[in-house]
């Protein structure tokens, strides 16, 4: 039967109202078979169509009569070439690229395999076997949807404060939250889970990736899963594990209705996405989608055997984002998801390798020119995640304006801090002032520093200060996975049944941290469930712990609420004075006619730093903040004047006292914050001169009139 052509963009499958348009790019594919399948459950298709028509790669036609929950999936005919880098196999079931739902989960076989699993010659062999009962079937949608009055929340850079979660184990264990609703879309847009993040004052989540992912099939077969979820396969679809909702179109809807939710409620969201790569892996992964459709088109092929993969990013293969329709694929989701799904921005796993070419990383790619003029997507918040595997691929401060990245030097340099050290003391003041040295030099600002201590990826913040080794024995691993270098401090005794010395301590140090992080000039990024204790039992790895081992836990004991009072506490000074979140570096300004200095650095004796301060090992000094110097106005144009403060800081081991510099004539120092208190910080009056900074501790000090 032969069908009309349709069109070849929009690419997908696209509903009229009265049939659907399918478009999809295969360059160098010789036939292309679209198969309906009317039954989840069906291991054949109920009617099988040949796409004729191709133009410029892509094949397209229009099939009249189906809509909205049609289940489909395409064969694609071509050489099967390994050796040269082409890999068509008509018996593999393939999910469209594009595919805005998923109508079907994939279930491991080795007939999703495009070889014979097991064969002598592995990928050089061919596999017969029909993988359509297994593989993974797309669903054709109805966009539409009640956006009401929605917009965009639009926080200024500087006044952000992200949260970075993971969906499911946000509110898996919530016991307010229905149960019916527990870790999913709707569970996250429920009023417990937004009341949570709105007394923290969090204007953005971070969501951990929420593209349609395939879970590894050696961790399933282990009885694990790929929890993180840095494995996608569906770029235009939000997983349907994440879902509450039993069809794929109610699937869309309640991300979407999250969306609107949140809006409402003044938080962004922020999407993790994973474009640098794809589920399938090495040359002896599964036939999926990319690899069947067009391997040659869309992925990274090393020059001298494009039998094997080009691999930056330790996943196996790397996305060729050389190739013009990857771009615009690439780019078409980006847009998808800020047009029609709302969302405000995106940070970018592993985003060097999206940036090689020729393999040079320090040279920006085709992708960040594209996506800087874009109309769309330069609006968007835009995060990089400023490393890969590569060769150079640290780059650090290497992105354009216009980009913000996850700061590994501030993660780096306040961990050495706290843990004492020695010879931090100057980095230190760069990194909670901004990153100047990262920054400021290419025309960008102390917000293109995303400030962290701790990420998905490593200990929680508890187990940073609780554990010296990794505990990742439940891997499945031997404990071998993980890094190895990440823990803070070298605290002793590790695990919760420490001394009442050593437990006070590590209270005291979650506290620095996580003050510091507020403090800092940049945006703050909170990891989920840092300010209640969250614990992993010291595994800094768990990306296959589907479980309560990763799972937010909502019924801390006292020490964690204190912890969680004390956040909201911090978090709250952050936001209510201006002088923390500055739109610029620092620098000397004009008040009443006589040059000032918005910052001060002082010594524990009273005087300004000298150069043998700074070098020297001692980790303790101050920083004045002129709350009257902040060069900045607000949207009406007026000039922002906030209150000014004297911070201290001290991460030794003995106590120091600190001589005060004397506010201004007619004002006074108030104690605001102090982390060596086990309770959440009041307004105090401070009378002396001197202040007893005791050991590993920081207090801040607000100038109030007298």
């Amino acid at each position: 039967m032969r069908i009309p052509p349709g069109r070849s963009q929009p690419l997908g499958a696209t509903w009229d109202g009265q049939g659907v348009n399918f478009a999809f790019m295969a360059e160098h594919a010789t036939r292309v078979e679209l198969c309906l399948f009317d039954d989840p459950h069906a291991a054949t298709p109920s009617r099988v169509i040949e796409i004729a028509e191709s133009t410029h790669g892509v094949w397209h036609g229009y099939v009249e009569g189906v809509g909205p929950g049609q289940l489909y999936g395409y064969r694609v005919h071509g050489p099967y070439e390994p050796e040269s880098g082409l890999r068509h196999n008509p018996n593999k079931l393939l999910l469209d690229p594009y595919a805005r739902a998923i109508g079907r989960d994939m279930n491991w076989s080795d007939t999703l395999f495009g070889y014979r699993v097991g064969d002598p010659a592995e990928d050089l062999s061919f596999d017969e076997r029909d993988s359509a009962a297994d593989a993974p079937l797309a669903c054709v949608v109805d966009n539409s949807f009640e956006w009401e009055d929605d917009a965009p929340p639009l926080h200024a850079w500087n006044n952000s404060l992200i949260y970075e979660l993971h969906v499911k184990g946000f509110t898996q264990r919530h016991p307010d939250i229905p149960e019916a609703i527990r870790g999913t879309y709707a569970g996250l847009a429920s009023e417990p889970a937004i009341r949570h993040l709105k007394e923290l004052g969090v204007t953005a989540v971070e969501l951990m990736p929420i593209h349609y992912l395939v879970h590894d099939r050696h961790l399933v077969e282990k009885g694990l899963s790929n929890y993180w979820g840095y494995n996608s396969i569906g770029f235009f679809a939000p997983h349907p594990g994440y879902a509450s909702s039993p069809t794929p179109v109610e699937t869309l809807r309640e991300f979407k209705s999250m969306v609107k939710t949140l809006h409402r409620n003044g938080i962004e969201v922020i999407l993790d996405v994973v474009y640098n790569h794809t589920a399938e892996g090495n040359h002896l992964g599964p036939t999926l989608s990319f690899r069947g459709i067009d391997n040659q088109a869309y992925y990274r092929l090393e020059p001298e055997s494009p039998r094997h993969y080009t691999d930056h990013t330790g996943c196996g293969n790397s996305l060729n984002t050389e190739h013009p329709r990857v771009l615009q694929f690439i780019m078409d989701s980006l847009r998808y998801w800020i047009q029609e799904m709302h969302v405000d921005g995106f940070r970018f796993d592993l985003a060097p390798a999206l940036a090689r070419q020729l393999h040079q990383a320090g040279k920006l790619g085709a992708f960040f020119d594209i996506v800087l003029q874009d109309p769309v997507l330069s609006r968007a918040k835009l995060i990089a995640e400023p490393w890969d595997i590569g060769e150079g691929g640290y780059q650090v401060g290497n992105f354009p304006k216009g980009w913000a990245e996850w700061n590994g030097r501030y993660r780096d340099c306040i961990r050495r801090f706290w843990k004492d050290n020695g010879g931090s003391v100057s980095e230190f003041a760069t990194r909670i002032t901004g990153s100047s040295d990262l920054y400021e030099a290419s025309g960008r600002h102390p917000y293109a520093s995303i400030n962290i201590i701790t990420t998905h990826d490593g200990f929680t913040l508890n187990d940073l200060v609780s554990y010296n080794d990794k505990h990742n024995e439940a891997n499945g691993d031997d404990n071998r996975d993980g890094d190895d270098h990440n823990n803070s401090w070298n605290c002793g005794h590790e695990g919760p049944d420490a001394p009442g010395a050593v437990l006070k301590l590590r209270a005291r140090q979650r506290r620095n941290f996580m003050a510091t992080l507020m403090l800092s000039q940049g945006v703050p990024m909170i990891s989920m469930g840092d300010e209640l204790g969250r614990t992993q039992g010291g595994n800094n790895n768990a990306y296959c712990q589907d479980n309560e081992l990763s799972w937010m836990s909502w019924q801390p004991g006292e020490p964690e609420r204190s912890l969680h009072a004390f956040t909201r506490a911090v978090t709250a000074l952050w936001k209510n004075n201006p002088v923390f979140g500055r739109r610029g570096f620092f620098q000397g300004r004009a008040i009443r006619g006589q040059e000032v200095k918005d910052v001060l650095w002082l010594s524990p004796e009273g005087g300004e730093m000298t150069d043998e301060a700074w070098n020297g090992s001692r980790p303790c000094f101050g920083m004045a903040l002129n709350g009257e110097a902040i060069d900045d106005v607000d949207i009406h144009g007026e000039r922002i004047v906030g209150d000014s403060f004297l911070l201290l800081f001290n991460a030794g081991d003995t106590p120091v006292t600190f001589v005060l510099p004397p506010p201004r004539e007619g004002f006074k120092w108030t104690r605001v914050l102090d982390t060596a208190s086990d309770n959440p910080p009041v307004d105090e009056p401070h009378p002396h001169e001197t202040h007893e900074l005791l050991d590993r501790s920081l207090v801040v000090l607000r100038m109030d009139h007298d």
